[in-house]
């Protein structure tokens, strides 16, 4: 059975090295979590955690609401019904297809054995690689079997170590894709671990974003981009520059780009000095508009351009225009703010 799982207050590390200090979150059966950030933020260390591998030095981990980790409390790992996919798959390069994701499968008979292995092949996509060995395959293709073979025993929680790491870009969000429809499919509970964005939201229904060992934001992927609590978050997640701006009332700032107004309220009075996000998308090509720029930098994105761009203050901004707005280096064209959401940080 698929399964909950809370990890309260914990904090942990290696010999005097503190890596994690205060990580909380909850997800409900058959969520989708993902760990976010940088190398080195310690998001391996929580996955680390919730398998048993790490001992905590405080707070506790529970899964269905049973204690598995705390300081007095310590479930073995093979104790903790906990399936994992790891960033080298792992497979057992002298078995075939079918004995790799069946090698989990303890008190099955052999019928129940062979009936729960051809399910996970077809599940993953794959039921004609039964006889193939590993080295047979691509690298797309071992990482469904290692899917398979983790959640083949039903885990109450899968977790997933950087999978896709190893993949191109565009390889790692399709898989990414495939591998929520069969979570999904499955009704588990996951958690990944990347340093890829677009990886986690394509896979994920919460995504903690983390520094340093802590847990900067909780949120959807369309929260994140949208409304980041600080300016880690901000910068992590997406692009974007940061404008000086003075607040002009409760809903609303003065920037070189113009007025911004918001959905949201500002902390900070007015008259108060802050500073605004503005996303690539929050700046429109318009050559009927006033305001104008100069091209300074431009990457072809296939739909789109995402172009760098200079304001005559010397500010600059960055802009997604659709790819037949071909514009030269040091041409200067027409733009315009369409802000739907308001981020602001305040300089004290």
């Amino acid at each position: 059975m698929t399964a909950q799982i809370d990890v309260e207050n914990i904090a942990t590390g290696y010999d005097d090295l503190q890596v994690l200090s205060q990580v909380s979150f909850s997800l409900q059966p058959g969520q989708i979590g993902c760990m976010l950030g940088p190398s080195g933020c310690g998001k391996t260390t929580v996955l680390r955690a919730i398998a048993g591998f790490e001992p905590l030095w405080q707070g506790r981990i529970l899964i269905d609401q049973a204690e598995v980790s705390s300081v007095q409390t310590f479930v073995v790992p093979e104790k903790r019904n906990i399936g994992m996919v790891f960033q080298d798959f792992a497979l057992f390069p002298h078995l075939r297809v079918e004995d790799n994701v069946g090698f989990g499968l303890k008190g099955m008979n052999r019928k129940q054995q062979h009936s729960r292995v051809q399910e996970m092949l077809a599940i993953v996509g794959m039921p004609a690689y039964a006889q193939a060995y590993p080295h047979q395959l691509s690298g797309g293709q071992q990482q469904r079997i290692a899917l398979a073979r983790a959640l083949a025993p039903r885990p109450g929680v899968l977790l997933l170590d950087e999978p896709f790491s190893n993949m191109d870009a565009e390889m790692r969000e399709q898989l990414a894709r495939e591998v929520r429809s069969i979570l999904k499919q499955e009704n588990n509970t996951a958690i990944l671990v990347t340093h890829d964005q677009n990886e986690a939201f394509a896979m994920a229904d919460q995504i903690c974003v983390m520094n340093e060992g802590t847990i900067q934001q909780q949120g959807s992927g369309y929260d994140l981009y949208h409304k980041p609590v600080n300016r880690f978050v901000a910068d992590f997640i997406g692009q974007g520059v940061i404008l000086p701006a003075t607040v002009e009332n409760a809903n609303t700032v003065r920037t070189d780009l113009g007025i911004i107004t918001g959905d949201s309220p500002i902390a900070d009075e007015a008259g108060a000095m802050v500073d605004v996000l503005i996303r690539p998308d929050d700046v429109v090509h318009d050559d009927e508009s006033s305001e104008s720029a100069i091209v300074v930098e431009k990457a072809f994105r296939g739909a789109d351009f995402l172009y760098h761009l200079r304001m005559d203050s010397g500010i600059e901004v960055m802009c997604l225009a659709p790819s037949h707005h071909n514009h030269k280096i040091n041409e200067r064209i027409g733009i315009r703010l369409n802000v739907d959401h308001l981020v602001t940080f305040s300089r004290h």
